[in-house]
């Protein structure tokens, strides 16, 4: 088995930044907000947020915010949900979550609550369990969860569990790795996980283990090393993470691995980008690789962000 090549993938990802002219630069402008928060968070799970410019990149990310509160995904785009989240995550990995108007932006998510507990992602009114998870993580980090209808928003999230003990994005939806992890951390934040079957849906996400060793979204699929960390965190928050072989899961998101250039890809061969650099890395820190800051399962971030938001106070 190889070793996690970090210093390489640190210059990878500090060497994206510089290529605003490239073709994948272009096509990521929209969600630049998203690779952001992937990037950073990378960085510190490897123990170098030290080597960006904390002032630059909070100034270019309050330039992203709108009038409602929200954040858009770049400069001169619409607010959602999504980047909103991507943004107080990076706030608080440099410990800045005081320059926001917290009263602003929890306006903004709290008006994406509908009637049923749901949250919409933007004025467009889109439903997914995905924006549940992001209202309720984005308002627990700035201790304003108490301002949604908590009750409504559990009993949302429940209504979309499947037989199988999945969760979807709206009620009726198959089960998908990624809503999963989505429905599991918002409860799991709410402290109502004893709404979920622990062994039902352990063994649902454990049979998302294929042969080489990777977690897959959903079953018949190819591995991904992105549901190293949607399938792994939820594994750890309803205690069963013993039921996958770890180090086969190690050794295949090593094996995705650009040894030479850095970064991370979603199969061994494949392009690398920063989305699959970070979930890679995220997925090693789950799998307490050694070297790597531990990351909390919940809420996406270091344990020691965690704790200085919640502890330290």
């Amino acid at each position: 088995m190889g070793e996690l090549t970090a210093d390489k993938h640190v210059k990878f990802i500090l060497s994206v930044e510089k290529k605003k002219d490239s073709f994948e630069s272009v096509a990521m402008e929209h969600l630049r907000m998203n690779g952001a928060y992937w990037g950073l968070t990378t960085l510190d799970l490897l123990g170098k947020l030290d080597a960006v410019d904390v002032n630059e990149v909070v100034s270019w990310m309050m330039s992203c915010q709108h009038e409602s509160g929200g954040f858009g995904g770049n400069i001169g785009h619409d607010p959602h949900i999504l980047y909103t989240l991507s943004a107080v995550q990076v706030l608080a990995l440099f410990d800045k979550l005081d320059v926001l108007d917290i009263d602003k932006v929890t306006n903004y998510i709290v008006s994406l609550q509908n009637e049923d507990g749901s949250f919409s992602g933007d004025m467009w009114v889109e439903i997914d369990t995905r924006f549940s998870y992001i209202a309720v993580c984005c308002l627990s980090l700035l201790h304003r969860l108490d301002k949604i209808n908590v009750e409504k928003a559990v009993d949302y999230i429940v209504s979309c569990k499947n037989m199988d003990g999945g969760f979807g994005c709206t009620p009726g939806g198959e089960s998908h790795s990624g809503q999963i992890f989505c429905c599991v951390g918002a409860l799991a934040i709410m402290g109502s996980l004893h709404h979920i079957d622990k062994d039902l849906l352990g063994w649902w996400l454990c049979e998302r283990q294929v042969k080489a060793g990777g977690l897959n979204g959903r079953p018949e699929k190819l591995p991904d090393v992105c549901y190293s960390w949607w399938v792994l965190s939820s594994l750890i928050m309803i205690d069963r993470v013993h039921w996958i072989n770890k180090e086969k899961l190690v050794k295949f998101i090593l094996d995705c691995q650009d040894t030479e250039n850095g970064g991370i890809s979603d199969r061994p061969d494949d392009a690398v980008d920063v989305y699959h650099t970070y979930f890679g890395v995220a997925g090693l820190s789950l799998l307490e690789y050694p070297g790597l800051k531990p990351i909390d399962p919940a809420y996406a971030l270091p344990v020691d962000v965690v704790n200085r938001i919640f502890f330290e106070r």
